[in-house]
């Protein structure tokens, strides 16, 4: 599923530069899919995705930026979030992001034009930032010099930039720096940070011997709580999930049964907890 979207994201890129360079009618190409308050108040509804996959032809640094990103984020959460929920996830940030841009730029010039998947690069960014805040990640800044960095740290210094642009510049009516649309890029992370917080969000917890066990989410339980909705009402509490994972055999033998679940049912079949056991197994077993 990746790959396909990586190469839904090259296609709309090679169509610009066709459309461009052999019939010398990007701009009305670019009209049609990019999103624009005009063509939105016009009930062209659909740059609200489209938008997505086209990106400035003149500037390699844009398309590639958001390939990498896309890349290196969207393998490491797919195995988390699932085909299907990853898929969604990214439609829904460039929806938010699309949406929140369209707010600002609304009773501005009418020629502004949005292009770009840096909403939803920014949105996988922020929910990656939510799973594994501090491990450890190193960026080749400039593409040459590597720095080492935690990932609640990248997430919180692209918000500050963010959110810095957007307030000094899309608000004041000012042309950001080299066309940043800050605001989507705001879109993309609050629909990360409400996708962790009360869609894919857990509460890990140790017991004895190591023991890791899954509970409800935090909001959950709150609200079960102002309910009144205690264990005792309900009977006996549900199960958690429980694996020893400072015995290697009960790890491994758990793994093998999610393997085995995904052999025979696939790998929609799992649960979030399975999925998240599993890749906390794989990092666990690849330190040992």
């Amino acid at each position: 599923m990746l790959v396909w979207l990586i190469a839904a994201v090259i296609a709309g890129f090679v169509l610009q530069l066709v459309f461009s360079r052999w019939f010398g009618v990007n701009r009305t190409f670019t009209q049609l899919f990019a999103l624009s308050p005009m063509g939105f108040k016009a009930g062209q509804v659909w740059p609200l995705l489209t938008y997505a996959f086209l990106h400035d032809p003149t500037n390699l640094l844009h398309i590639g930026g958001n390939l990498l990103g896309l890349y290196f984020l969207g393998r490491e959460l797919l195995p988390v979030m699932g085909e299907r929920r990853f898929l969604i996830f990214y439609g829904a940030a460039t929806v938010m992001g699309g949406l929140l841009w369209l707010g600002t730029h609304w009773l501005g010039r009418d020629y502004s034009l949005l292009l770009g998947a840096s909403a939803s690069v920014y949105g996988l960014l922020t929910v990656y930032a939510c799973f594994y805040p501090d491990r450890r990640i190193t960026l080749l800044l400039f593409f040459i010099m590597p720095l080492s960095v935690k990932p609640k740290h990248l997430a919180f210094i692209a918000l500050g930039l963010s959110a810095c642009g957007f307030l000094f510049y899309e608000i004041m009516g000012a042309a950001s720096p080299f066309g940043i649309a800050h605001s989507a890029h705001l879109g993309g992370m609050l629909t990360g940070w409400l996708y962790y917080r009360y869609l894919h969000e857990r509460r890990w917890g140790t017991g004895r011997g190591g023991a890791v066990s899954l509970e409800l989410p935090r909001w959950f339980k709150r609200r079960n709580k102002k309910a009144g909705l205690t264990t005792a009402a309900r009977g006996a509490s549900a199960p958690k999930y429980r694996v020893n994972m400072s015995n290697p055999a009960d790890l491994r033998a758990e793994v093998d049964r999610i393997l085995d679940k995904i052999n025979t049912k696939g790998f929609g079949a799992l649960t979030d907890e399975e999925k998240r056991l599993l890749d906390s197994a794989k990092d666990l077993l690849s330190r040992r």
